[in-house]
């Protein structure tokens, strides 16, 4: 990402040239990042902990005896909030999707990359769970700088080993947990308990993400957020002046220096003391400016606030602030692009909220077996074979019964005589017989109507063509 320098960074400097976890010869710098505190990391902290809560939870959650949240891809079949939505509601994924592209769009041009430094789940399993845990068994950042660069012995090797077992173990537990989102909780039971010869393949998948998961954060970790995300490329594009994000004040802050006691100094508030970039979970000095490595954390707001504390210097060195707000003083300011994404963001809610509430409980199509032609029924009809696919969105079996309706008059015979119900949460494909009368007939191919009952009422009416001869 292309930014203008503002500041004291000037276009040359070289922090520019390479990302702030790579070295000027190109090797991995790793990022040994302090334990934030202050406010907003308390604000954090309870974020994450509703967020985990609710990830590990949710899948054990239900509603009217249905899972809160399920992604079921093999079956095609997804519920939310109790709803369940079947492959004919893609249209409401597909514009759920957008809805959610655009408000990411809007969300990061008011307020940058704040959506990845406090509700991203990289950034959660990163900074509450995964680094805590390192904290915990190779103590601070300068005690892990420490340990990586002592050669290997008992203390060194217990703790390594010790520290990558519990991330394998949470790993492994995450694993279960998507799962559980993708089968429902009582089929990973089923799983676990029963023979690994009937479930392999599940066990390799789950292999497979324990280990895809532990080898981002126990190894890639903040180059994920730097280098990898696609969210990180696209918010380059999406700043400008008006956005709020993480700023360094520069016109209050510099020049920098250190205070010195009884003497006079013409400096700024910036007293030179690098705890913000200590705490950068990505390694950069926000007093550089923009920068695209940073995830609006406000790690470092903390940081520089407690310092202003402690010299008796007013707060918001750094802050959620604009560039506008900064060099020219002015207030926030929502432009025109802001307007633009609230304008589109509310007619696509109103497109999925028409589609949602509009959706039938059930869904039927109907065509004509492909490869056949008509039939002749007695002397006087000709008949097509039908297929009708019917999808019962219900937790309810329910009976069913179809009638062809309008202009060109026919009956329905069905080649199942005994099946009239529809089982409940599937799809149902049912085979028939249209028989009309060869004086309706008007041409090769006619429109007909199939009006579908359910439990006696009306649901819809489907449209087909139906083939008869050359007239």
């Amino acid at each position: 990402m292309e930014t203008e320098p503002i500041g004291p960074a000037k276009a040359g400097d070289s922090f520019r040239d390479r990302h702030s976890n790579t070295t000027e010869t190109g090797k991995r710098k790793w990022v040994y990042a302090l334990k934030p505190g202050g406010k907003l990391y308390q604000y954090r902290q309870w974020l994450a902990f509703v967020y985990l809560g609710l990830f590990f939870a949710l899948p054990f959650i239900t509603i009217s005896g249905l899972p809160a949240v399920q992604l079921n891809f093999p079956e095609a079949k997804f519920v939310l909030l109790g709803q369940i939505f079947w492959p004919d509601d893609f249209i409401i994924f597909a514009v759920a999707m957008i809805v959610l592209i655009v408000f990411i769009a809007f969300f990061t041009v008011i307020y940058g990359r704040v959506f990845c430094g406090w509700i991203c789940p990289q950034t959660i399993f990163m900074e509450f769970v995964f680094r805590k845990i390192e904290w915990w068994i190779e103590g601070t950042p300068a005690q892990q700088k420490k340990l990586n660069a002592a050669p290997m012995n008992a203390n060194k090797f217990a703790r390594k080993a010790l520290k990558h077992a519990v991330f394998l173990l949470v790993s492994f537990l995450v694993a279960h947990a998507f799962l559980s989102y993708i089968l429902g909780v009582q089929e990973v039971w089923r799983l676990i308990r029963g023979p690994i010869a009937e479930s392999w393949s599940i066990l390799a998948g789950l292999l497979f993400f324990t280990l895809l998961f532990y080898f981002v954060f126990a190894f890639v970790r903040d180059i994920v957020c730097t280098t990898i995300c696609p969210y990180g490329r696209l918010q380059g594009v999406l700043f400008d002046k008006d956005t709020m994000q993480v700023s360094y004040d520069y016109n209050r802050g510099e020049p920098r220096g250190k205070l010195k006691k009884n003497s006079q100094q013409d400096l700024g508030d910036c007293v030179d003391c690098k705890l913000c970039v200590s705490v950068c979970p990505t390694g950069i000095d926000i007093r550089d400016g923009v920068q695209m490595e940073c995830v609006g954390c406000t790690a470092c707001i903390d940081a520089c606030n407690s310092v202003m504390l402690k010299i008796n210097r007013p707060l918001g060195l750094i802050r959620m602030a604009s560039e506008n707000q900064i060099s020219k003083k002015l207030p926030f300011h929502f432009n025109g692009k802001m307007k633009f994404y609230s304008v589109v963001l509310v007619l696509l809610m109103g497109i999925i909220s028409t589609l949602v509430f509009s959706r039938k409980s059930i869904d039927t199509t109907v065509s004509r077996v492909k490869g056949q032609l008509y039939q002749e029924v007695g002397a006087d009809s000709l008949s097509n074979l039908f297929q009708a696919k019917m999808i019962n969105k219900t937790k309810k079996e329910v009976q069913y019964q179809l009638k062809v309706e309008g202009a060109i008059p026919g009956t329905i015979k069905m080649v199942d005589t005994g099946h009239d119900r529809l089982k409940p949460e599937s799809i149902n494909t049912v085979t028939f017989f249209i028989i009309i009368p060869k004086t309706a007939i008007r041409s090769r191919s006619s429109n007909i109507n199939v009006g579908v009952y359910i439990n006696g009422a009306k649901m819809t009416k489907v449209q087909s063509t139906f083939l008869g001869p050359f007239i």
